[in-house]
C-alpha cells in the first residue's frame, strides 16, 4: 500500500448492506460506487476508448488545449485534488502546466488509486503524491502538508452528472469546505446533446457497457453471497428527457427471484434495477447549480463540437 491516507475500506458486509438498502427498495437500485472493483475499473477504461464514448476523448481534448490558460489562473506552489482518481491521465496534463507541489488523488477503489500513485511518483517525482482512499462523495481529510498550499480541486469525467439534482449541490457544498477559502475547482460537465449520439455512449456495439453493467451483479455474487445469473439480465440504457439524463438499467428477462446474504429478492419479468443516471446539462443550468452550492463560474471551455464543458470555478 502506497504511503498516504487510508480513510475508509469497503467490507463485504459493506457491499451487502448497501445492495440490500436498493434492492428491496420499492423500485430497486444499486449504488453505482459498486462498479468499481478491479473487473469494472478495467472495464470502464475500456469504455473510455470506444469510438462511441466521446466523453474522454472531448475532455482530454479540451485539458490539453486549455492547459497553460488554467495554470495560469491558478497561483504557485498549489495542491491538486483530484475527486475520483482512479486514472491519473487527465491529472498528469493538468501537472505538466501547472506550478504544483501536490497531487492528492481521492478514489473508493483501492487497487486502481494504489497502481495510480506508483505511477505518478515514478512521472513527477517533483511533485508529492498523497493517495486518499475513500469514497469521494463524503467527506475528507486532507493531509496537514497541505494546508498553506494554494488548491485546485478536480472532478473530471462529468461524475458530477451521476448525482441528482440536490445531491450535486451538497457535493459541491461539501469539496467547497474541505478545499477552504480562495480555492478554485476544475469540473468536467457533460452537455446536452441528440439521443442519436447519448445512447451509443453507453450502449455500444462491442457491449463493453453492457458488460460494465453486469459486473456489479458478478461483484455482489463474490462479496455479497448472492446468487445472480447475469444470463438473466439484460442491460438498458435509457435517455429520460424530462429529466435529461440517460439512465442504465438492468432489466430482468423472466419472473426470478434470487438470494443476497440469505435474503429472498423477487423480480418481476421486465422489472429493472437502476445503477446509475448521468445528467447532462447546459452551461447556464450548470452555472446556476453551481452558484447554490457557492460557487463562481469565472471561465467556461468546451471542445470544438460543443460535446463536453470545462468550468473553473471559484
Amino acid at each position: 500500500m502506497p504511503e498516504g491516507f487510508i480513510q475508509s475500506v469497503s467490507t463485504s458486509s459493506d457491499v451487502a448492506a448497501e445492495a440490500l438498502r436498493g434492492l428491496t427498495a420499492l423500485r430497486k437500485t444499486l449504488p453505482p460506487k459498486l462498479f468499481y472493483d478491479e473487473t469494472g475499473c478495467a472495464l470502464f477504461g475500456a469504455i473510455t476508448a470506444l469510438p462511441e464514448y466521446y466523453p474522454t476523448r472531448a475532455e482530454t481534448g479540451i485539458l490539453r488545449a486549455r492547459a497553460a490558460d488554467i495554470a495560469a489562473c491558478i497561483e504557485p506552489g498549489c495542491a491538486l485534488i483530484e475527486y475520483g482518481a482512479s486514472d491519473e491521465s487527465k491529472a498528469a496534463i493538468l501537472l505538466d502546466h501547472l506550478d504544483a507541489d501536490a497531487y492528492i488523488p481521492i478514489d473508493i477503489a483501492h487497487d486502481a488509486l494504489n497502481a495510480l500513485t506508483r505511477r505518478m511518483r515514478w512521472t513527477h517525482r517533483a511533485i508529492t503524491v498523497h493517495p486518499i482512499a475513500a469514497d469521494f462523495l463524503a467527506p475528507v481529510r486532507l493531509p496537514k502538508s497541505i494546508r498553506a498550499m494554494p488548491k485546485l480541486g478536480f472532478f473530471p469525467g462529468s461524475t458530477i452528472g451521476n448525482l441528482d439534482h440536490d445531491q450535486a449541490i451538497r457535493f459541491l457544498a461539501m469539496v467547497r469546505e474541505t478545499l477552504g477559502q480562495g480555492a478554485s475547482l476544475l469540473i468536467g460537465v457533460d452537455l446536452e446533446k441528440s439521443p442519436d449520439i447519448l445512447i451509443p455512449a453507453y450502449d455500444d456495439a462491442q457491449g463493453t457497457t453492457a458488460a460494465f453493467n453486469l459486473n456489479i451483479l458478478q461483484r455482489l455474487n463474490r462479496e455479497a453471497d448472492a446468487d445472480f445469473d447475469t444470463a438473466l439480465f439484460t442491460h438498458r440504457a435509457i435517455w429520460n428527457d424530462q429529466a435529461k439524463r440517460i439512465e442504465m438499467h438492468l432489466q430482468s428477462r423472466i419472473a426470478q427471484t434470487i438470494h443476497l446474504a440469505g435474503r429472498p429478492i423477487r423480480f418481476k419479468a421486465g422489472e429493472t434495477i437502476h445503477t446509475e443516471n448521468s445528467h447532462k446539462f447546459s452551461i447556464p443550468a450548470f452555472q446556476t447549480l453551481a452558484q447554490k452550492a457557492g460557487w463562481h463560474s469565472t471561465t467556461t471551455w468546451t471542445d470544438p463540437d460543443n460535446l463536453f464543458s470545462v468550468h473553473l470555478l471559484t
